[in-house]
């Protein structure tokens, strides 16, 4: 047979012809979708969202020692609330897969609890208050679960949200503890190195005390006042040298003997004397006063001899000026002692004076170590301070924090199966499976069932037609199909209403929803 375009009323014609090919496939996917869908058991989500707040406190005040952003934070407690240890021992306590715990494997039920959980951030524009730029950051996230048992459902989301809430708490607290404990730390280092070289200088000042760069230029000073001192005792000695030789002129002069000078003192008078005499009388004061003179002289010259041991000058002219003579000397033996002490002491102080630069490269290079330390030691105390302050901003939970915002509640409605929408997909498969089996089954009929057909199929012209006719029995069957049409297109027109008001109940809720959600 000759394939040709069917038009509109052929098939509508093959239709009719074929309506229980298209009927039975049709009722039968839909029905079974049905009864697929309402035997599917169904299951409840709860959802628990959490805001991520800013710190109370202005940055400017006072900074956090946590330096991982909220979506790194994030990911962390993520891997390790869903860790298998945690999600174990959830399952444990709140009994849950009690029907996979006999078939299946700790892994496996670990992974369906993974696979029953969802964490989903929520991002939003905001403007970084220090950069100025605009970017997407997330300001909240929410965790799921799905489960069978709406109150159980409703727990573990709870519980989840409580296990995130106390991981951020716990992971800003140990981040804070760490950084106050390694400043902490670091600082004591710095302290003791800092001891260390305090004791270093004390010991190198004990060392050098007469040489350190603080003292060179009173050493200079002290070399310039023994230099004049140096001069002062050589003009000194000069003029006592001079002084030593004119006592010694003068002492050259004089006799030992003071016996020796008076005979020739007395000689003296005696011829003075006799002049007198020559020309005064006796009873002349000049006269009585010679021999007075003459008497005395005489007398002392007799003592003189008892008295004065042999080699002993008994000169006082001799003694004093010998007794002086002495003296100076001593005093020139003194002088040289004093300028010999003071040449060793400017010997000293120059040698001071040429350690000093030495020294002073020691001492600065200790000073600058010293100094470098103190710097990291003040800096350090300032961070340990800031780390101890970020510290206590986060015991009082006064820093960045989770909170919580919409607490898991009890589910309503299940969220799966979807019993409108497996209807709906089971009446478009039904209707293609009807048309498919319809259109299988008239492509694969060679019957004639037209005059046209007829004539296409054998090329002579159709001379008449007989009608159909009815019987009693072919009319009872066709009211039996009948019947049975009605009844479907009764219980399909049931649920047709059904998924209608399955679908108006979905849309209120959901303007519900977002009413809340904007609101």
């Amino acid at each position: 047979m000759e394939q040709d375009d069917k038009n509109p009323q052929d098939i509508w014609a093959i239709a009719k012809r074929r309506k229980w090919f298209i009927i039975i496939p049709l009722l039968t996917i839909f029905f079974l979708s049905i009864a697929i869908a309402f035997l599917i058991p169904p299951k409840f989500r709860s959802t628990s969202t959490i805001l991520i707040e800013e710190q109370e406190i202005p940055r400017e005040y006072v900074s956090t020692n946590v330096t991982t952003f909220a979506d790194q934070r994030l990911q962390t407690i993520n891997q390790q609330i869903m860790g298998s240890s945690r999600l174990l021992e959830i399952i444990n306590r709140f009994n849950l897969y009690g029907d996979l715990k006999k078939s299946k494997t700790v892994e496996e039920i670990v992974a369906k609890m993974r696979k029953d959980i969802k964490f989903n951030t929520i991002s939003a524009d905001v403007v970084d208050p220090r950069s100025g730029r605009t970017g997407q950051a997330t300001i909240a996230f929410a965790v799921s679960y799905d489960g069978k048992n709406p109150g159980v459902v409703q727990k573990v989301a709870n519980e989840l949200a409580s296990l995130y809430l106390n991981e951020n708490l716990k992971t800003r607290e140990k981040q804070s503890l760490g950084t106050t404990r390694f400043m902490e730390e670091e600082m004591k280092s710095v302290q003791a190195e800092l001891e260390k070289v305090d004791s270093q200088m004390a010991s190198y000042k004990q060392q050098n005390i007469n040489t350190l760069p603080e003292l060179a230029q009173l050493n200079i000073q002290m070399a310039d006042s023994i230099d004049r001192d140096i001069k002062q005792q050589s003009e000194q000695l000069r003029t006592l040298r001079e002084k030593e030789s004119y006592l010694q002129s003068e002492l050259s002069t004089i006799p030992t003997d003071a016996a020796n000078q008076d005979k020739t003192r007395l000689s003296e008078l005696r011829m003075k004397l006799v002049d007198l005499r020559s020309r005064f009388s006796d009873k002349h004061p000049d006269v009585i006063k010679t021999k007075v003179d003459i008497a005395e002289i005489t007398k002392q010259l007799r003592g003189s001899d008892r008295d004065t041991p042999d080699g002993k000058p008994d000169n006082p002219s001799y003694t004093n000026i010998a007794s002086q003579l002495a003296g100076t000397r001593t005093e020139i033996e003194s002088t040289k002692r004093m300028q010999t002490d003071l040449f060793q002491k400017r010997d000293n102080m120059h040698k001071r004076i040429g350690a000093s630069p030495r020294v002073e490269e020691g001492y600065k290079r200790l000073l600058m170590e010293r100094n470098n330390l103190q710097l990291k030691f003040d800096d350090l105390s300032k961070k340990f301070m800031e780390a101890r302050v970020a510290h206590g901003l986060e015991k009082e939970q006064m820093g960045e924090r989770f909170t919580l915002i919409d607490a898991a509640r009890l589910p309503e409605k299940p969220i799966s199966p979807n019993i409108p929408a497996i209807i709906l997909i089971g009446l478009v498969f039904g209707v293609g499976g009807g048309c498919a089996a319809a259109a299988l089954k008239d492509m694969s009929d060679q019957s004639v069932y037209s005059s046209e057909d007829l004539f296409r199929a054998t090329g002579l012209q159709v001379l008449g037609v007989i009608p159909e006719i009815d019987t009693p029995k072919q009319r009872t069957r066709q009211r039996f199909r009948l019947q049975m049409v009605l009844a479907s297109l009764i219980i399909f027109l049931i649920v047709a209403v059904a998924i209608f008001h399955f679908f108006i109940m979905d849309l209120d809720v959901l303007w519900a929803r977002l009413g809340r959600r904007f609101s």
